[in-house]
């Protein structure tokens, strides 16, 4: 990231201080009533721009970087909208797949703000924060402007800030059970919600998903009268073994074949969002049989492809990895990861969770692959405290195999020495490993203890 001006930041944590006023992200009210009066008295920024849409429940970032490196490498202008943040709120806006600065991100505030306040005056509820910055996002693209968006869910679909606007293309990554207060138990009835972001006449790009869940989608696209693309069937990985920081994968496109593709990602879950990414883009510009995108434009753009926070390292000897995973379907892809692309004779994992999440289901995943775990806390309010972890861990780990340090940095210095501890001196320690994962805030918080930038 450039160099801030350090009143730009002052002014950026004002505006998040003002923001965090609103309801949080983690509460919604089921309407697009808010969002749909804002975009309005703006122009309906979001109309001024195709739309690649991105939802499910795992992969939605690292495959909307992905869709974004392909936009970019070909030639277009873009936006992407993610969320939520690791480090800095900037990184939720990215203009040329690059974050807006602090300033910007003040200005595209400050020039909403006004509108804000009308819809506030007109509404029983006031707009919540990701309202706000999903209008703000739609703007920045608007005013940039841009050729494409890309752009993320928040939660669910039908429902989300997100889906005033209408997606040319329609992304499905891996569904899942998450957000079980808002979306509820049913994986049916989740799929169903983000089920809603395909529109009639759009592409609908859909991962592999359980056959319950694909049945929905698929539903979802007869009644639209959405065209369909399937992975495993029009598209899909071919071939991937593993390459030194990272993997070379071999993709089928609606396209074609586009092969010796390199990916600075690890993990299978990595080389099927490729996959995913590369069908939307075919998409995007219409590529079918025998109309390929330019292969070295894939293989540059996939190269060049960055997703912090996803098993990324961010320290050698003992390696460390940073990984966001925040639910059990995540911290299973995680763990599949580690085993395969990983020979750790000793891995520690350093675990810090929320509290209205499947924490159990979290440790269960990773137990079979760690030896031992340290239970922490990041700054969050909504973070579960380090004890109540613990005693969800003594039901699927022996004591030994358990420490409880209320600090982050504490618990990421304690699974360090652990990792290296060895009955034999002359072990070298680059075998061993930490794994800090559990929340997108602690992933957010363990890069910034490591020094590494918002990205």
């Amino acid at each position: 990231m450039a160099k801030v001006d350090p009143e730009d930041l002052a002014e950026l944590r004002s505006v998040e201080a003002e923001l965090d006023q609103r309801w949080p992200e983690t509460r919604i009210a089921p309407s697009l009533d808010r969002i749909r009066l804002l975009t309005e008295v703006l122009g309906d920024p979001q109309r001024s721009y195709p739309v690649l849409h991105v939802a499910g429940t795992n992969g939605k970032t690292s495959t909307s970087r992905m869709i974004d490196a392909l936009l970019t490498r070909i030639g277009l202008r873009t936006g992407r909208y993610t969320s939520p943040h690791l480090q800095l709120a900037t990184e939720r806006i990215n203009i040329d797949n690059q974050p807006i600065s602090p300033g910007r991100y003040v200005e595209v505030y400050r020039d909403v703000e006004p509108y804000i306040g009308m819809v506030d005056e007109r509404s029983d509820v006031r707009m919540s924060k990701f309202e706000v910055l999903t209008g703000m996002a739609f703007a920045a693209f608007a005013d940039a402007p841009v050729e494409a968006a890309v752009v993320e869910v928040g939660l669910g679909g039908s429902w989300d800030a997100t889906n005033v606007a209408d997606g040319k293309i329609a992304v499905i990554c891996p569904i899942g059970v998450d957000h079980v207060e808002y979306l509820g138990p049913e994986i049916t009835g989740i799929a169903r919600e983000k089920a809603g972001i395909i529109k009639p006449g759009s592409v609908a790009v859909l991962a592999a998903q359980e056959p319950e869940v694909a049945q929905v989608l698929l539903e979802r696209c007869v009644e639209v009268g959405a065209t369909v693309a399937r992975e495993g069937m029009e598209f899909g990985v071919l071939d991937r073994r593993l390459a030194v920081g990272g993997q070379m994968v071999r993709l089928q496109g609606l396209g074609g074949v586009y092969d010796e593709i390199f990916l600075p990602l690890h993990g299978e879950h990595q080389g099927r969002n490729a996959a995913l990414a590369l069908a939307a883009v075919e998409a995007f510009f219409g590529a079918g049989e025998g109309r390929q995108l330019d292969v070295g434009a894939v293989r540059d753009a996939f190269s060049s492809v960055l997703s912090p926070g996803r098993m990324e390292r961010v320290r050698a000897a003992p390696t460390v990895l940073v990984d966001a995973a925040h639910n059990p379907h995540g911290a299973r892809a995680l763990a599949a990861a580690l085993s395969d692309e990983f020979a750790f004779r000793r891995l520690v994992a350093v675990v810090g969770v929320m509290a209205d999440k499947d924490a159990r289901g979290i440790l269960e995943a990773l137990e079979p692959v760690v030896t031992e775990v340290v239970l922490t806390r990041n700054s969050s309010p909504r973070a579960m405290d380090p004890d109540d972890l613990a005693v969800l861990a003594r039901e699927i780990y022996a004591d030994d195999r358990i420490v409880v340090e209320t600090r982050l940095d504490d618990a990421i210095e304690t699974a360090v020495r652990l990792a290296e501890e060895t009955d034999d001196p002359d072990e070298p320690i680059s075998g061993a490993g930490v794994v800090v994962t559990g929340s997108v805030v602690t992933a957010g918080e363990a890069r910034a203890l490591f020094g590494k930038e918002p990205a």
